[in-house]
């Protein structure tokens, strides 16, 4: 009884400030959107590496940070692009964090670039082309005349998988990393010499559609580590895109790398042998790739193909 005379007013209490809660909307609180990817990692990088690295890069209305580190040998080899993987970080310990310093010991000067936010609700807005509005009234006329047709019996329907990245997204952030890595190189070109790039991921697919479409930018080497689009059908035409980039390019993968990148391996030799693509060159890591002995390997294979260019 004594304990429940105490209890009474507190739950009292709590029955009025729910009430009060839930009759003035005033009282609740606001959605509050959490900060985006890249916010956090600008201040992480800002916070934990030093400030002669950090070179704030500005990109049409956007700005941008890349690391950078200068070479620490006798001749000076060239200047290395390093771009990281969407949704990843300029000092990822998949390769890229360990390649900005490694390759200052082999004489290069490093620029490691910030990727851009994925904008998951991105759709394609543009109006259609005219060869997209003639296939359209061709598929109109044909759907008219099979509905005045005598109907066959029904068959089997299949329905394509949904691709779990669309064309638009993934349009949207090749637009958004192209006009970083231009502003980037035009960076890397106030050092006149070799320019080497190396990608990874889903940014290493996005420049390679973009280097097949023969860009103004002239660079000397493409180094792509585990390349490939998180889009079935831009993955499948991925194979025959290697082979027309421009510059030399190096196709490193892993082992224990995703089925898409696996199966589409023999393609890409494949269309390399047919287009008579003399520079491309394939070469498998195995093990874990954030293993110190697996960094030490990817620099071995990126320094032996760029000694036999330049």
């Amino acid at each position: 009884m004594i304990l429940a005379r105490f209890l009474k007013p507190v739950l009292v209490n709590l029955l009025l400030a729910c009430g009060l809660l839930i009759g003035s909307p005033s009282n609740a609180i606001d959605h509050i959107s959490p900060p985006a990817l890249s916010t956090i990692e600008n201040t992480d990088i800002k916070r934990f590496l030093p400030n002669d690295e950090i070179k704030p890069i500005l990109a049409g209305d956007t700005e941008f940070l890349s690391l950078y580190s200068e070479y620490m040998s006798r001749d000076f080899r060239g200047v290395a692009l390093l771009i990281p993987d969407w949704n990843s970080t300029p000092s990822n310990n998949t390769g890229m964090s360990y390649l900005r310093k490694e390759l200052n010991n082999l004489g290069y000067t490093t620029y490691a670039m910030t990727v851009p936010d994925i904008d998951w609700q991105a759709s394609d807005m543009q109006a259609p082309s005219e060869a997209q509005q003639n296939a359209a009234q061709e598929q109109t006329e044909q759907k008219n005349s099979e509905s005045e047709a005598p109907k066959p019996n029904n068959k089997p329907h299949y329905v394509n998988a949904i691709d779990s990245v669309s064309n638009a997204v993934l349009n949207n952030y090749k637009t958004n990393l192209i006009l970083r890595y231009e502003a980037l190189y035009q960076r890397a070109m106030s050092e006149p010499n070799n320019i080497v790039v190396i990608a990874q991921g889903a940014s290493a697919g996005v420049l390679m559609e973009y280097y097949a479409d023969f860009p103004d930018s002239q660079i000397n080497a493409f180094i792509s580590l585990s390349s490939y689009l998180p889009n079935t059908q831009r993955n499948e035409s991925l194979s025959q895109t290697t082979s027309l980039v421009t510059p030399a390019l190096l196709d490193i993968y892993y082992a224990n790398d995703n089925t898409d990148i696996l199966m589409s391996l023999k393609n890409r030799q494949r269309w390399v042998n047919r287009n008579a693509k003399f520079d491309y060159r394939q070469r498998q890591l195995f093990g874990l790739r954030d293993a110190p002995e697996q960094h030490a390997r990817l620099s071995k294979e990126i320094d032996g193909f760029l000694r036999r260019l330049f």
